[in-house]
């Protein structure tokens, strides 16, 4: 009897211990965790800033001072998604950072919300769109310019963001809040539609891009890489490295719920937060180093030229203008 009395006292205190040290390290891990998810969280905060200045740039000269064409209506609607994006993200980082340094919860409001998911769903349409253009253009010229009418990105813009801010808000958490009571059934229907819109957009971008990049180096009469070739590859490029893993993120949420709790570390929702502010930001930058190849005077009096460089799809046009400089 002793033994075996002993044997359950020496078995309850290493399970006892092994808890201890479980613990132990959970509250280590979750204090690694929560540096390194608000160290991000910042630098979103920094990121975003940063991005809204670039796309208002953007915005008021492709608005206000510069002629629009069918592709830089595309650019200018791109640029109002990632302003708005970055703003949604700016609010939501703000908002997580005050809760981790001063323990003050706010919530997060439904319209930013909304518009995250509306503007990321535009950027993401939109960008597929141009994509799908510049393709009919290049296989198809002569039935392109015959059939495409003047208000054709207009309108198409006009689409995707109602279709968008459709999608916005019947998301699952504008969907629960703003339809509580409503049936289960319905919501999970707009989650699935909401899905399967952000799949079909991926894979008409990727296939798009593919088709586009095969026909420009392999086709058999060879294509005049223009700047604006290079524009729309790079945006697609940097999108798909920093901009899907958010989507990733938000499908597999609306599929599968909380991520956070399948792991007690849920870093990867704030990287790819992080990821989803540089691929905003980073779409002005792309027209600026673009448009400023082989044209050395990069100041700020020439930041509409260079823009207006990034959209040319003449390369006759291109070289009169440098001889012209």
């Amino acid at each position: 009897m002793s033994g075996d009395f002993l044997s359950k006292n020496l078995s309850i205190t290493a399970w006892k211990t092994n808890i201890t040290m479980l613990n132990g390290n959970y509250y280590t891990n979750t204090s690694y965790c929560d540096i390194k998810n608000q160290a991000m969280n910042l630098l979103s905060i920094i990121i975003s800033l940063v991005g809204m200045g670039l796309n208002a740039i953007v915005l008021w000269f492709l608005g206000i001072r510069m002629h629009r064409n069918a592709f830089s209506v595309y650019i200018l609607n791109l640029a109002m998604a990632d302003f708005l994006f970055l703003c949604s993200q700016f609010v939501f980082c703000l908002l997580d950072a005050i809760y981790f340094f001063y323990s003050i919860f706010i919530e997060f409001p439904l319209v930013f919300h909304i518009v995250r998911i509306c503007a990321y769903h535009s950027g993401l349409s939109i960008l597929s769109t141009i994509s799908i253009e510049r393709c009919l253009s290049v296989i198809w010229p002569i039935w392109y310019r015959c059939n495409r009418s003047r208000h054709t990105s207009a309108i198409t813009c006009f689409v995707l963001w109602a279709m968008s801010l459709l999608l916005g808000i019947l998301e699952r958490k504008a969907c629960d809040l703003m339809f509580n009571g409503f049936d289960i059934y319905w919501c999970r229907m707009f989650y699935l539609i909401a899905s399967v819109f952000s799949v079909v957009s991926f894979v008409v971008l990727c296939g798009s891009s593919l088709i586009l990049l095969v026909r420009i180096f392999c086709g058999s009469q060879r294509i005049p890489v223009t700047r604006l070739y290079i524009t729309i590859e790079f945006t697609v490029l940097v999108f798909l490295i920093f901009g899907l893993p958010f989507g990733i993120h938000w499908l597999l949420h609306q599929l599968m719920g909380d991520l956070h709790y399948l792991n007690n570390c849920d870093s990867f929702f704030y990287d790819t937060q992080f990821l989803s502010c540089v691929n905003s930001c980073a779409n002005p930058i792309i027209y600026f180093l673009v448009g400023s190849i082989r044209h050395r005077n990069f100041r700020r009096k020439t930041l509409k030229l260079l823009l207006q460089r990034a959209m040319q799809d003449n390369p006759e046009e291109e070289e009169c203008g440098d001889n012209n400089s």
